[in-house]
């Protein structure tokens, strides 16, 4: 059996859970949820499989080395204990990646700097020569994350983000990242069932990512390469057979729209789809969200609006509030997903939505909103939906009242005179004087506290091919 090893999948925060679940797919052993991150076992062909099909993860990392520092002195002697002719050699090159969260360490650039000191003292110490460091494409990456006291040294396996899928050719102004996109089509739990639409497509991020999971096409085919291809313990043989092995990917039954106003998105997005090598899955059209029809087919909307950053309120406003009238006209039967991070611009919208689930575009705290769309009221459609299992419920309650109540029939000439004080019911226009003790506020009843008084809410180019490795990467396509 070969060796399991601890590794941590670094994410967006918001995607963890859907990380964990392509991670329980994958075959991988002890998941742990974490805060951006989902930590699991596994060997050598996992970490390979992690980094070339995972879609919502950013690096896959193997940590070598736990240990507790209060000082950077305490840092450089435990990275220096580290037997480093294991993982670098002098004839290669690293570099060091820090994060740190720390009173006791204030400046990250400070943690790199002592790290690289340590490892170069260790090579120069026992065979006199050193490594170098180079900031751009090293041959080895580390990674050192510092929770006030606690750390973690860790190689880091992929390289450049595994957000960097490599089929973008060109991108409009603040694209969508690629992990992002993904992470909200498997949010939705779309896997290619009915049509997909993006009415906001820009240069085609969720397109394509729609496509590429309806396909089941693992994102990291298109990668020039990982960071583990250089390590001294590189299988080539073995990432070559993950690497060419087609055999999950599936056809695609139905077709994916991509809309946008803007010429040069729709140019840009055409170019990469190509490059992606799945344009007979996706129909890109030049047409505002304005001309939007009903589809003819069952569909499903993922989009992600502008914020407003570039874009005058008055303009964002009614840019929302024309998503609202389209959806609730020209969508009905159908739902539809939307990302945005203004509560004014989902107002807007004028849709009630089922499903709020918050998420982070780069540093903007957004919410993922999904809003079914039905012919008529939402509670009469829901009460259609719920059908007997509401009635089996409300068979279930303890009626309030007996079902049936005796009737005692009062007798001829009967008549019971009000006993002093009894309460009887007032005549229109009669005078009900006040208690005495003060004047009768009505805003003073118990209520519920509304919103703002709540208590708050705790919210959790192409490859370098070796040997005989047929590359799978699609060929650019003819205009």
């Amino acid at each position: 059996m070969s060796e399991q090893f601890e590794m941590i999948a670094k994410t967006f925060q918001g995607l963890e859970e859907i990380l964990a679940e392509e991670l329980t797919a994958l075959g991988a052993n002890d998941i742990q949820i974490g805060r951006r991150m989902v930590s699991f076992t596994g060997d050598k062909r996992m970490m390979y499989k992690a980094n070339f099909c995972l879609r919502t993860a950013i690096r896959i990392l193997k940590p070598i080395k736990n240990f507790t520092a209060k000082d950077a002195d305490e840092v450089y002697n435990q990275i220096q204990a580290i037997p480093w002719e294991e993982y670098l050699d002098v004839n290669k090159t690293f570099a060091i990646d820090a994060v740190v969260f720390s009173d006791e360490f204030r400046h990250s650039k400070f943690v790199s700097y002592k790290v690289k000191d340590a490892i170069v003292d260790y090579f120069r110490d026992k065979t006199g020569k050193r490594p170098s460091v180079r900031i751009n494409n090293p041959d080895v990456l580390l990674n050192i994350h510092i929770a006030q006291t606690t750390c973690t040294l860790s190689l880091d396996s992929s390289g450049e983000s595994l957000h960097r899928r490599g089929y973008r050719q060109e991108a409009v102004e603040a694209p969508l990242n690629e992990v992002l996109a993904a992470g909200m089509i498997l949010m939705t739990g779309w896997r290619g069932e009915c049509d997909l639409i993006d009415p906001m497509c820009g240069s085609g991020t969720i397109p394509v990512e729609a496509a590429l999971i309806a396909k089941n096409i693992a994102p990291g085919v298109f990668r020039k390469g990982f960071a583990f291809e250089k390590w001294v313990d590189f299988d080539a043989d073995m990432f070559d057979e993950i690497y060419n092995d087609d055999s999950q990917e599936r056809e695609f039954a139905h077709k994916i729209y991509g809309y946008d106003n803007n010429p040069k998105a729709n140019e840009i997005a055409t170019h990469n789809i190509k490059a992606a090598g799945v344009s007979k899955d996706i129909v890109l059209k030049l047409q505002p969200f304005q001309q939007f029809e009903q589809p003819q087919e069952k569909s499903i909307i993922i989009t992600n609006p502008p914020y407003g950053e570039r874009i005058s309120t008055n303009d964002l406003l009614g840019l929302y509030q024309m998503i609202g009238e389209r959806l609730k006209h020209a969508f009905v039967g159908n739902e539809a997903w939307v990302l945005s991070y203004r509560e004014e611009c989902f107002d807007q919208i004028g849709l009630k939505a089922s499903q709020k689930v918050p998420l982070f575009n780069g540093p903007l705290e957004c919410e993922f909103r999904k809003y079914e769309i039905f012919d008529g009221k939402y509670k009469e459609f829901k009460s259609q939906e719920e059908g007997e299992e509401k009635k089996e419920a409300e068979g279930e309650q303890t009626p309030r009242f007996r079902e049936r109540k005796e009737f005692k029939p009062r007798r001829e000439g009967e008549f019971k005179p009000r006993r002093d004080g009894e309460s009887r019911p007032r005549r229109e226009g009669e005078y009900k004087p006040r208690r005495e003790g003060g004047e009768f506020k009505g805003g003073d009843r118990d209520r519920k506290p509304r919103g703002e008084f709540r208590g708050g809410r705790d919210s959790r180019g192409p490859r370098e091919f070796k040997g005989n490795r047929e590359p799978r990467i699609p060929k650019k396509e003819e205009e």
